[in-house]
């Protein structure tokens, strides 16, 4: 099999590529600077070069707050890029793997969002995320939809670098407690975004570690397993303004990813757990 992964140097694309690449199957990394998914001309005459199989779009627009501001820029990446990719995928035969996001949905479920319910995205970067769904689930193209939240792992920015480089010096952090998902681990997303192209069942997935967690109780179960000398206190999410406005609860059900490739993610902790280990490991060599 003959896999093209778009973002290829982004955390999850790196992600991405290694877990293809433990298959053994041919692998087609580009980064942005080979392949603008904005272009249309562009991403059909890389497809007809390279003829893959399957193609894993991980090029995104991630800045959620400065989406809020470069609007169009997020449009192009998030909604455009997947339609020009559905596009040429359905002309070349080609499945067609979309990575999207949480926060397609607003917050008001009490529950965990499952596949079948209604975005209603409360920022810039969810609609356009949610924009690029709606393209690649009407073009035509054989499609996977893969909705995570709040990833995490090597090669990137990202909410755990982010607590152990702010909690390295004495003093004090505030983060908010008062909205819900769940941290996802690249290395693990990466591993069922492989077992799922292998069934060819098509259609939309929700895929995150398991368990439930609030920012706050994040950032201390990083202090803690880090030994970080910082304290870390709760604060509102009105205390803490930002520009886009994030759902109170973005949890993903994720049964029907369960039912398709026989297991569930491990829980967020455990995956914590081993991502510091690999941190660890880096600092040490």
């Amino acid at each position: 099999m003959k896999v093209l992964v778009t973002g290829a140097k982004g955390m999850l694309g790196q992600a991405v590529v290694s877990a293809i690449e433990a298959r053994e199957w041919t692998t087609i990394p580009l980064s942005r600077g080979d392949l603008d998914v904005t272009d249309v001309k562009e991403v059909r005459n890389v497809l007809v070069r390279y003829r893959p199989d399957v193609v894993v779009n991980c090029a995104a627009y991630t800045d959620v707050d400065g989406a809020e501001t470069a609007r169009e820029k997020a449009f192009a990446v998030n909604g455009l890029g997947p339609r020009n990719l559905a596009l040429v995928c359905r002309d070349a035969e080609a499945d067609l793997v979309q990575v999207s996001t949480d926060y397609v949905f607003d917050g008001n479920k009490a529950f965990p969002y499952e596949i079948f319910d209604d975005p209603r995205p409360l920022n810039v970067y969810g609609a356009s995320k949610l924009w690029g769904e709606q393209a690649v689930a009407t073009i035509g193209c054989r499609w996977y939809i893969v909705r995570t939240s709040w990833l995490f792992g090597p090669g990137g920015k990202n909410f755990v670098e982010t607590i152990l480089r702010s909690g390295k010096k004495s003093g004090v952090l505030r983060v908010v407690n008062d909205q819900n998902g769940c941290p996802t681990y690249t290395i693990d997303l990466a591993r069922a975004i492989a077992d799922l192209i292998e069934t060819r069942c098509y259609g939309i997935y929700h895929a995150t570690n398991q368990g439930s967690t609030t920012w706050f109780n994040f950032a201390q179960k990083i202090s803690e397993k880090a030994n970080l000398p910082v304290v870390i206190e709760p604060c509102s999410t009105t205390e803490f303004p930002r520009p886009a406005v994030r759902p109170k609860n973005s949890l993903l059900d994720s049964f029907p990813l369960r039912e398709t490739i026989g297991y569930l993610l491990p829980a967020w902790e455990d995956a914590l757990e081993r991502y510091l280990a690999v941190i660890g490991k880096e600092e040490v060599s």
